[in-house]
């Protein structure tokens, strides 16, 4: 026992160490982030002269360049891309979430012939990147009249995010007690009554997170809305454009930085929001 001691306290103070470390590197990260913010959005109220000539002052309130907004909004067509973008990601989030829930309850629930290898198979589906099959899926979407359609984006957005949504939520149903599903079925339950009544509720959280985190790949995606869209924008291609226009017009900076808040704050937004949730979710089932 005394040589096991030494050892167990060696180990302990080592994972202590590793842990401090990791932390203090999230809350590094977390900082950081937020700085950036912070001067974004000090920027995006400044002047183009106020951004070079005092990067780090805070404007007073009658200074404040809330200009910059309405000008991104109409000159950048931020407005059209608010409007698309909102549209999409909210159609495409909830579609993946309707599609990939009862999926990976059945690749994990049911022991049939062919489930593994269609959950690596989406697993597999995870390592294919977009610039790979963005040819492809333009040249389907083009004999099917569906390139410059927002339908079309959401298809493709739908696709690209069905196998990361199907692998996650496999992995959190799977991980659920069978002894719920035992119960389920002493009391005459059936598969669908499970699943609606019993298991899904159980796994909001998970639910919450795998549509958060599409959410954020589908709200930032440039390549295949570029591709896609010829005389629609989203949010990011707005952006985009405004700052290639820029080379001919001037340089607007604030009116750029005002771009990128109105970009970034409804991320935000749902961020905190869903965080929220997702960790009181948690809580309870823990509980």
């Amino acid at each position: 026992m005394s040589t096991v001691k030494p050892f167990a306290r060696t180990s302990r103070a080592v994972n202590g160490t590793a842990r401090a470390v990791l932390v203090t590197f999230a809350w590094a990260i977390a900082i950081f982030d937020i700085f950036i913010f912070l001067w974004m959005l000090l920027s995006s109220i400044k002047t183009t002269r106020g951004i070079f000539d005092n990067p780090w002052s805070i404007p007073l309130p009658a200074e404040w360049q809330l200009q910059n907004y309405s000008d991104a909004w109409i000159a950048g067509d931020f407005g059209s891309g608010a409007f698309n973008s909102a549209a999409v990601v909210s159609t495409s989030t909830i579609a993946v979430i309707i599609i990939a829930a009862p999926a990976a309850y059945a690749l994990s629930r049911f022991r049939v012939r062919g489930s593994r290898t269609i959950t690596l198979g989406f697993a597999l589906g995870l390592g294919v990147p977009g610039p790979a099959v963005f040819i492809p899926v333009f040249i389907l979407l083009d004999q099917a009249g569906l390139v410059n359609s927002l339908f079309g984006l959401f298809v493709v957005y739908v696709g690209i995010n069905l196998p990361f949504a199907v692998f996650f939520l496999t992995g959190f149903f799977g991980g659920l007690p069978a002894e719920l599903e035992e119960a389920a079925a002493l009391d005459g339950a059936g598969v669908g009554r499970t699943y609606w009544q019993i298991m899904l509720p159980q796994a909001t959280p998970g639910i919450l997170t795998c549509g958060l985190l599409t959410f954020l790949a589908i709200w930032g995606e440039t390549l295949f809305a570029l591709v896609i869209l010829q005389d629609k924008v989203t949010l990011p291609i707005a952006l985009l454009n405004f700052a290639q226009t820029m080379q001919y017009n001037g340089a607007q900076w604030a009116v750029l930085f005002a771009g990128c808040v109105t970009i970034t704050f409804p991320v935000l937004v749902i961020y905190a929001w869903f965080g929220r949730r997702i960790l009181s979710q948690f809580t309870f089932s823990d509980k």
